[in-house]
């Protein structure tokens, strides 16, 4: 059976966990090459085990997208071990809470990094990999579609109470996606997003227990207490949160050749919700 997305290779930020490994899961069962990435060695290297096993090909790039030189690297690995790069989904980030009269300019910061000034270096990394080989192939009457999915958020269409870092973060990168797919078009780089309502993951864990990550060297906290994810569930019309794996669904829609003619848009996989 032919795979819609055999011979291509997907460059995934943050794929080592959750909806990022999902995503790596999903596009390599449909046939593309897989560079993942993740702060923590152990669990890349866990998915491009699964990967392999299950008969695709992976590589894992270690670090943090928020790192200087971190999205030529990315790209540079990407190139050397499958070529020219198809598909780039910038999904690495995490959330650092705050009601704005408690906020610090450093959770500010934060939130720039990972969730704007990151996704902004790994789309031009990739779009000046890419560009070339896209004008080469236009004069050869050759017609090839690329992608650029940029994970969002509906805190980021909505506004979200505490989160007004990362949502003024996630609403930038619409801006982004809108701006990206005018540039890129005539190089046939379709740029889209995918903002995700309240998928399970260890960030959204119902729990009332108090839990923390580390995160590029700042403690943040993790999870949502059971009666605020309890709400959550009642205000979702489909009844529930979603799973990462149909997370990884939504933005697999942009990653196929059915998407070819769709670009600029910030598509809500969030099971109805409307915050």
């Amino acid at each position: 059976m032919n795979k819609p997305l055999a011979g291509k290779t997907a460059l995934i930020t943050g794929s080592g966990r959750g909806i990022g490994k999902a995503l790596a899961l999903k596009l390599s069962k449909e046939g593309a090459n897989i560079v993942l990435n993740d702060l923590d060695e152990a669990p890349a290297k866990e998915t491009v085990a699964e990967i392999e096993a299950q008969g695709g090909k992976a590589i894992a790039v270690i670090g943090s997208v928020t790192q200087d030189g971190f999205a030529n690297k990315f790209i540079h690995e990407a190139i050397t071990a499958f070529g020219t790069p198809d598909i780039l989904i910038n999904n690495a980030g995490y959330t650092w809470d705050s009601m704005i009269h408690k906020a610090s300019d450093k959770q500010f910061d934060a939130m720039y990094e990972i969730h704007l000034k990151a996704p902004f270096r790994l789309n031009r990394a990739f779009s000046q990999a890419v560009i070339p080989v896209a004008k080469s192939e236009a004069e050869n009457g050759k017609e090839v579609f690329r992608k650029i999915i940029n994970i969002s958020s509906i805190a980021g269409e909505y506004g979200n109470i505490g989160q007004v870092n990362y949502s003024s973060m996630k609403a930038a990168l619409s801006g982004m996606t809108k701006t990206l797919s005018k540039e890129l078009g005539r190089h046939k780089i379709n740029v889209n997003g995918v903002a995700f309502g309240v998928i399970e993951t260890r960030l959204t864990e119902a729990t009332n227990e108090k839990k923390t990550i580390v995160v590029d060297g700042n403690e943040v906290a993790v999870g949502i207490p059971e009666k605020v994810s309890e709400g959550f569930a009642r205000m979702i019309p489909l009844g529930r949160s979603g799973t990462a794996a149909e997370a990884a669904d939504g933005v697999y829609l942009f990653c196929t050749p059915e998407s070819n003619y769709i670009s600029g848009q910030m598509t809500v996989v969030g099971g109805g919700l409307r915050m």
